[in-house]
Parts: C-alpha cells; structure tokens; sequence
C-alpha cells in the first residue's frame, strides 16, 4: 500500500502519472484534492477491539467461546472481502477518492495553465502550465490569479470583472495585455482568462484557465501591419477606388477620390456617405441600372460625372464590377475610378471629342437609346433608365410600355426608313401611371451590333398630370357658371312666387279654403331656394358671413346633432387635434359641410359601420409629404371625415363634385351635397381632396387656411361683440327711394311693397333708365335699390355714378349672387347695403329702414 499524499507535497511525475521529487523549479503539477486518512479512525477501531475482548472476561465462559468465535468470523469475512476489494481496485488506500489518472495526466501536461480554487481563493489544483506562468517554486510560492495579474487600471478592471463572476458562480472570458509578460517574458504578454464555476464534492469552486496567446496576437498584428500597408498603397495609387453596396451606401472611398471630390475621409464607416453625394443624378442612376442574373459578375465601363463636396462635376471614366449573389442582390463593388480632367494623375488618354459627347450623352434630360430589328435595347443614356424606377432595367423597349400595339407600327416604319414617324404618347410600365412621348427615327445603314433605330423619349407625367387638373377647373368653373346663372334666374322667378304668395297670404282669412293652398306654394318655393342656395355655393356665388372659428368647438357643438343623422348602425368617433389653429368661414355654411359628409358616410354604411372625424392642424412643410400637388405649402387646419362604407369606384371619383351627379337611387339625392361642399371650401379659400377604396371606405379631407389675423380683423371683431341695433318693429316709412330691376315682374311686385309700406317709389328698368331719373329729381333720391346684374348698365356702375352726383346717395344691392362677387368691382372703402335674393317682404323693409335710418 502507498501511504496517502500529503498536503502540499511536490513531486516530479514519472512515465505512469504517479508524484516524485524533482529539481529547484518547479515544474510538475500540484494537487490537493485528496484527503488523508485520520489517526483517529485507527485508535477508535483498536479501542473497540480491547473494549471487547474486556467484556468477554466478565461473561460466563458458556456465553463467551460461541462470542469469540462469530467476533473471529466476522472480522474474517471482513479483511477477506478487504483483500478482494483491494485486488480489483474497489479499495484504494492512497486516498477516498478513485482517481482518472489519464484525465489527470491531460489536465497536468495541458498548455492551458489551470488552477482550481475553493473559498477565499484556496488553491486546490494547479498544473504545470499554471505554475510555470507563476514562476512558482513550491507549494507556498503558488499565487492566485487575481495577484497574479497586476499592473494598469485596464488589467485590475479585467480581473475585477472575472473574480466577480466567479464569486457569482458564472463563466467569463478576458483578454489581458501586461508588460513584461507572465514566466520570465521581457515583451509584451496577451493572455486570455476564462472562470468557471466546478462542485466537488458537493463543495463549490472555481476553474481559472490561463492561456497564453502572444503568438497569436503578434501573428494578427504582423496580418494588420500588412493589410495597413495594402491600404496605404491604394489609397495613394494614382486613381481613385470605391465600393458601393447594393442600397447605395459608399464602404469604402480611397484617399485619391476623397482628395478629388474634396470629402473627409472621417465620415467613413458609419454610412457617412450615399451614391448620390458623390454621384450626379445621371450616373447614380447608369450605376443603379446595372442588373445581372443570380451568380454573375458583371464589368461596365462608364463615362460619367461625379460630384464634389461643393456641387462642382468632376468628369471619370469607371470601371465598375459588380457581383450578384444567388439571391439575385448587388454585392459591393469593385470600382476603378480614372480621373478625366486634363492634367490630373489618372487622366484618361482618350481623345477631347469622345469625352465631350459622353458627356453629353449622359447629360442630357432626353431619354435615348438604340435597339435592334426586334425592339431589343442595345445602348442607352442616364436618363433612359431613370424611366424604370422600380424592378429591373427591361430589356426591350416593348417591356417599357403597358401597351405595345402603337409601338410595333411605329418600328415597323423605322426598320423601312421612313423619317415622319408620328411621336407616341404612351404609358410605362408599373402603379404610378407615368406617361412619356416618344420619338423615333431610323438608323441608315445597320452596325455589326444590328442597331436599326433610335428612341428618343421625354416624360411627360407632370405635363399629362397638370393638363388633367386643368380641364377638371376649366370644366368645374364652366359647370359652375352655368349653374350661376341658372341660379340668378331662377332666384328671380322665386322672388316673384314668394312675393306674390305673401300678397295673397295677407288677402286672404286662414280659414279660406285656398289659404293652404297659397300657404304650400311659399313653402315649396323656400324648398327651391336651397336648392338654388346650393347651386350658388357650388358655383361659389353664394353669400357668406365669414368669422373666425375654432374648428374644435364648431364640431363639439356638432357632435349630437351627427349622432343624430348617422343612426344607430354607425359608430361616431369624433377625435380633436390640440391647439388647432383659428380659421375663418362661414359657421352655418361649415356645419352644414361637415353635415352633408356626415350623410353622405352614412349612406354608404348601410349595414353599419364607422364614422371617424378628425382634427389636425398641417404646417406648409408637410403638405409636399401628402401627396397632393394641387395643394400650396401653407399652414391649414386638417379636417377628416372618413367611413368604412363601401367606397367610391375610380371612374365615379373624378365626377363625385360634379353638379346633380348622385349614385344613389332615384328620389333619394338631388346630386348637389358635395358639389355644395365644394364650392363652400373653395369659396372660403380651402381645398377639399377625396381618397377611396372600394370594399374599404372613403376619406374626405378639407384643408381651410390657418387664420392669422390683421389689424382690422381684430377692430371688426370687437366691434361685433358690441351688442347689434335692434330692428324696428314698425315697418312702414317715408322717403323717395328709386327701384332699378330689369325684370319687370319682380320689379312691379317690389315696388308694390313698397309703396304699401308708405315710401315714394320711382321705377327704373336699366342703369341708364335709373341714372336718368336721379338726374331729373337733382338727386333728391332717399334710396336706391337696385340690382346688380342689368343690362346697359350694371349695379356697381351705376353706384359710381350716382357718387359722383350725390356722395351720400345711400345704396341697397339686391342679388342671387354674393356680396363678394361684385364687391371686387367697387372702389375700396364703399358703403352699401345688401339683400341677397329671394326675400321676404318683412326682409326687404327691414333693410330699406335700416338704410334710411
């Protein structure tokens, strides 16, 4: 049997793993994991043996042989089965625990030093790789690794790091620089430190593992040092080098570009440049047209512009490869760049003339490009390509188009000579509908690359786009003049009717059976009223009271009565911006706006649905962002109103604003709600847009001018807080007051109230009749009413020359149009009075007292 180590005991190890003695260094591992046995066990053992054999002395010897001899039997059978525990290595007495001596001896001889700790950094194990980087003699002389590392404030903030997660029983690797290095090393050492947490025995530990790795950091630093100077060397070659990605990201610009484009190279690495910072719009989009198939690598040789920091071009030619991965994406390229400006190093030989007409080619905003007898694009220029904006470059001149029909006749006559090809008005390919023309002539004599034509195309987008929002005004104004002077004339037969109705009323007892009767025609030509009302507000005709609202408590106050008109099917949410700007308009025309939308949503939601309104106010920066080009960059306050109803079909939307245009059934729309709508937001100066999906629902936005007011605008609303003169009751009078109508019936029917309310009335049927008529009382007129529309002579010009006869001649405007349509007409600062048609007769003497008084 081997007597059990020791602790702290050093010994050499032999060809079997076994501990012997060694010289004055320590080179062999030290292990302290087995326990000893204990004298104790030996003397207890003995003790318990003399302790029986006393006892048998004082037991009967009948009772003390048959004792003896099962004592005997037992401690046979127990030193038997010793022996044969001991031979099969059960049992050994060189410690309690069985022992892996291969693991042990691969632990030992490892070049990774490794120690184990226990406590309060209680060295259990250590190798020989550990003790050599200690520089350990002995087991006294063994340091842990926290003191075996010291030295700067970066190295004790590593070994902080890892005796905590250590203490915290979790894993964590270092790398640590010192000088002079670890085992007598005079350079500098990098080490790598791992800790881990072990259990032996139930007992936790620690695994520190010390791995030596100068030579692979020297090897890296010798890699680094090469790579330096590879960089060094092309970052002053004599032409420039760049490598873009597939997004447009520049990775990478060398010092001879940089110095070209006059760039810092500090902006590097972090995306600090794009393409289109050093590219001209033109070869951004050659080198973005570039396309291959999955796998292929693809070389181009371009003659382009790029661009210097301070907006100058700088004319290269580029040798740009590009290689596409299996997925079909543009991997970074390998970009030569040669310098064609004359003098500079890496200027290109080529001749001045060839030069020049690349540049050209290139620069042009014509689209060009050459194609085969089959429409195959051969050649084409910058802006050729910027034609497909999306997807892949095509590859014939048939795929650019939605439609080819025009396109084949026209090559056709190109492939047979002919010089007057009709130009081609076309649609490209994709969502946006973006149109161009094109032009094409004939090539004479077909080059060994088979081209036969050329194509020249200009996008006309913004042209067609433009022309279509000019027809739609012209034809909303034409729409809306006629539906003026329908409306003026029909006001005039409705005067009539309303005036005649109120004579016969005042006739006639309520209990005359015909007084219902007469009482159904007033009503009904109210009825006809609005209608005109709405034509005029389409036709943006219409008088208003514009005052400054707040858009937040017009629709707070609006808020019940929408429930009401949307029922019970639809949700109404109703969503305020914050601190909405002021705006001015007309309230009762605003509400009745947001009411006739609110309807409209309704109807398209029979099943149900929600009714969503919105506030918001849209500062001039972000109205470019909204996509709608009619709009100006100003300030407005956004208004909402959107449904998930059905929706409105493309074809229908364009006409949705039109007079008596309606989708609904018969007798359940008069066609004139949102042709309403628009002309009061025009009228006010706003902008109303629609935006729908069919299956999905509709989006009315109305953009009314922010507010900001005036001087005058703040006299002029205090002075409406003043509390306004009450009308008279009595509405007879006295005065001469003139009557200019070119309709004789209204004329006749005005002046009959007239003259019934006690006043002198003179009747004029033209200007230049009333003008005469001044003249021969010398301008002793009281009033004049007169309207504004008339042959000969109208209104305004009428109140010019009666100004300048009599300068306080008082004037009352009646019209079916509205005050601000012909108060443009009139010098600044004039007083009249106004009267819009048709009127009551309780109106009319309202107003004429009002004047007169």
């Amino acid at each position: 049997m081997r007597p059990a180590a020791r602790p702290g005991r050093m010994a050499p190890r032999t060809t079997d793993g076994t501990a012997a003695m060694s010289g004055s260094t320590a080179t062999t591992a030290i292990d302290r994991s087995d326990k000893p046995g204990h004298v104790g066990i030996i003397l207890l053992v003995a003790g318990l043996l003399v302790g029986a054999a006393i006892a048998l002395g004082f037991i009967a010897n009948h009772w003390a042989q048959p004792l003896i001899l099962g004592l005997l039997a037992l401690l046979s059978v127990i030193g038997v089965f010793g022996l044969f525990a001991f031979a099969i290595g059960l049992v050994q007495f060189a410690g309690r625990a069985a022992r892996n001596d291969l693991t042990k001896a691969i632990v030992d001889g490892s070049e990774t030093g490794m120690v184990v700790t226990e406590g309060e950094n209680r060295i259990v194990y250590a190798n020989e790789t550990y003790l050599a980087l200690a520089s350990a003699r002995g087991a006294s002389d063994i340091r842990p690794v926290e003191r075996l590392f010291t030295g700067s404030p970066e190295v004790s903030e590593a070994i902080y790091r890892l005796a905590t997660a250590a203490r915290e029983s979790r894993q964590l690797a270092e790398e640590i620089r010192i000088e002079p290095g670890l085992g007598g090393r005079s350079g500098v050492g990098w080490y790598r430190i791992r800790v881990a947490p072990v259990r032996r025995e139930g007992r936790p530990g620690t695994l520190w593992s010390v791995s030596d790795i100068t030579p692979e950091r020297e090897r890296q630093e010798n890699a680094f040092q090469e790579l330096q100077h590879a960089i060094d060397y092309l970052d002053h070659a004599p032409a420039g080098f760049v490598s873009i990605d597939a997004d447009g990201e520049v990775s990478y610009l060398n010092a001879t570009l940089s110095g070209w484009l006059d760039f810092d190279l500090a902006r590097f690495g972090s995306g600090g440049l794009h393409l289109e910072d050093i590219a001209t719009p033109n070869a951004a989009a050659l080198i973005r047209a570039i396309r291959g198939q999955p796998g292929d690598v693809r070389i181009e040789v371009l003659d382009v512009d790029l661009k210097r920091r301070n907006g100058a071009t700088l004319p290269v030619r580029l040798h740009h490869q590009v290689a596409f991965g299996s997925d079909g994406r543009a991997g970074l390229s390998r970009t030569l760049v040669l310098n064609r400006t004359s003098g500079e190093a890496g200027a290109d030989g080529r001749s001045d003339a060839e030069v020049r007409f690349s540049r050209f080619f290139h620069s042009t905003p014509m689209a060009i490009a050459t194609v085969d007898k089959s429409g195959a694009i051969l050649r084409s220029n910058a802006a050729f390509t910027r034609l497909t904006q999306n997807g892949p470059q095509p590859a014939t001149i048939q795929q650019l188009l939605t439609s080819g029909a025009p396109l084949e006749r026209a090559l056709s006559e190109a492939m047979a000579g002919r010089a007057d090809i009709t130009p081609l008005d076309v649609t490209l390919v994709g969502e946006d509908g973006r149109s161009a023309r094109l032009y094409l002539t004939p090539v004479a004599n077909e080059d060994a690359d088979g081209e036969r034509a050329i194509i020249y195309a200009l996008e006309t987008t913004a042209e067609r786009k433009l022309k279509d929002n000019i027809d739609q005004a012209q034809k909303m104004q034409a729409v809306g003049q006629l539906a003026g002077g329908i409306a003026h004339d029909f006001n005039n037969v409705l005067q009539v009717i309303i005036n005649a109705s109120e004579f016969l009323l005042a006739s006639h007892r309520p209990t005359d059976p015909s007084f219902p009767d007469i009482m159904q025609i007033k009503q009904n030509a109210y009825r006809a009223a609005a209608l005109v009302r709405q034509l005029l507000a389409f036709s943006r005709r219409q008088t208003l009271r514009p005052q400054v609202l707040e858009l937040g408590d017009v629709l707070s106050d609006l808020s019940l009565m929408l429930k009401r008109v949307v029922a019970d099917k639809v949700a109404l949410d109703v969503r305020q911006g914050r601190d909405l700007w002021p705006v001015k308009a007309d309230l009762g025309q605003l509400e009745q706006v947001i009411v006739n939308l609110a309807v409209n949503a309704r109807d398209a939601m029979p099943d149900g649905g929600k009714l969503t309104v919105r506030t918001r106010n849209v500062a001039a920066a972000e109205c470019a962002g909204l996509g709608y080009a009619a709009l100006p960059a100003e300030d407005y306050v956004l208004l909402d109103v959107e449904d998930t109803g059905t929706g409105i079909s493309p074809e229908h939307l364009d006409k949705i604003f039109e007079p008596f245009f309606t989708t609904k059934e018969v007798g359940k729309g008069t066609g004139l709600g949102l042709s309403m709508v628009y002309g009061i937001v025009k009228q006010t100066g706003g902008f109303v847009f629609c935006d729908s999906v069919i299956g999905q629902g509709t989006t009315f936005r109305i953009f009314l001018p922010r507010h900001v007011p005036t001087e005058e605008d703040i006299a002029v609303e205090a002075a409406a807080k003043e509390p306004p003169k009450r009308l008279a009751a009595d509405h007879t009078g006295a005065g001469v007051i003139l009557l200019v109508e070119d309709e004789d019936a209204v004329r006749a029917l005005n002046a009959r109230m007239l003259v019934s309310r006690g006043y002198t009335v003179h009747e004029a049927a033209s200007g230049v009749e009333a003008l005469d008529i001044f003249l021969q009382h010398d301008g002793q007129i009281d009033l004049v009413v007169s309207d504004v529309v008339m042959p000969e002579m109208d209104g305004p010009t009428l109140l010019g020359e009666l100004r300048q006869r009599n300068p306080r001649t008082k004037v009352v405007f009646v019209s079916g149009y509205a005050e601000e349509a012909f108060r443009k007409n009139l010098p600044e600062g004039e007083d009249f009075q106004f009267l819009p048609k048709p009127f009551t007769m309780k109106q009319l003497m309202e107003t004429v007292k009002a004047a007169m008084g």
